[in-house]
């Protein structure tokens, strides 16, 4: 028979153990299973799928938190009717996160507003939810990292945190053009990840022209994207701006309003 001692010592194993889910649940357990006359290895096991499903729902809210996303974007909102020349199976397929487990990268090219960004965001959420440690970088915001790391003589440091991680997102790669120590620094960092760490990449820009982005450089370029593209997936998103036809349409929807109004007052 359960005494008030019982439950006070039960209570400070648990705690002891760090099971708070279960310090928490089974109570409300231990009375369902008595009206039910379950068994004691049911009321464990119950017991037991509670805490392992609350501590992956934490530490998934952990890893989406330590990716830095800039916003929170899930294939479930991407318009694909929007961009009917993108293979959605394929999208969906990707988010299984099987190439991390092979160490391929992702690379995202189109026009700017085509989506890109959503759909890197969303795949790295993706590699979250599968257990997957994540990181989310502008190109920009990386190579200046890379050059703070540099100046104040931490770069060893800054590597190592880059390679405890899974896959790290780079966006907007080719929007900004970079000077020789940039391009250097970029090179460093692709160098780095090769065959230890996936890469998903958004780009505007076709591989044929990426040394434009790398100072010019011919030969650093070549090398980086033999690495890159050594176990690569490639997705050409090709369509017009969306968020360009969306304003668009905010604007048309507008005046037709507008003019609306003008026609009521008129009558």
């Amino acid at each position: 028979m359960k005494t008030k001692a019982n439950a006070l010592l039960l209570e400070s194993h648990l705690k002891t153990l760090r099971l708070p889910t279960m310090l928490a649940e089974y109570p409300g357990v231990a009375r369902q299973c008595a009206e039910k006359d379950a068994a004691y290895e049911l009321f464990l096991e119950h017991l037991a799928e509670l805490e392992v499903n609350r501590r992956e729902t934490k530490s998934t809210e952990r890893r989406l938190k330590q990716a830095r996303f800039p916003v929170a974007k899930e294939l479930s909102e991407f318009d694909f009717s929007a961009v009917p020349k993108l293979n959605k199976s394929k999208i969906l397929e990707l988010a299984r996160c099987e190439f991390i487990d092979q160490r391929a990268n992702l690379v995202f090219l189109g026009a700017p507003g085509t989506g890109k960004s959503h759909l890197a965001i969303a795949t790295g959420r993706a590699a979250c939810r599968c257990g997957h440690r994540v990181k989310f970088f502008t190109a920009a915001g990386l190579v200046n990292l890379y050059r703070e790391a540099w100046d104040e003589r931490q770069i060893l440091r800054f590597e190592a945190s880059l390679q405890r991680l899974d896959v790290i997102i780079v966006d907007e790669l080719g929007y900004v053009p970079l000077d020789k120590a940039g391009a250097e620094h970029l090179f460093g960092f692709f160098s780095l990840c090769y065959e230890q760490t996936s890469l998903i990449l958004t780009t505007n820009l076709p591989f044929a022209e990426w040394p434009a982005t790398f100072a010019g450089d011919q030969r650093l370029t070549g090398a980086l994207l033999d690495r890159l593209t050594h176990r690569v997936h490639i997705v050409e998103i090709k369509g017009d701006s969306y968020r360009l036809k969306s304003s668009m349409n905010k604007t048309n929807q507008g005046n037709q309003s507008q003019g609306q109004t003008i026609t009521t007052k008129r009558t």
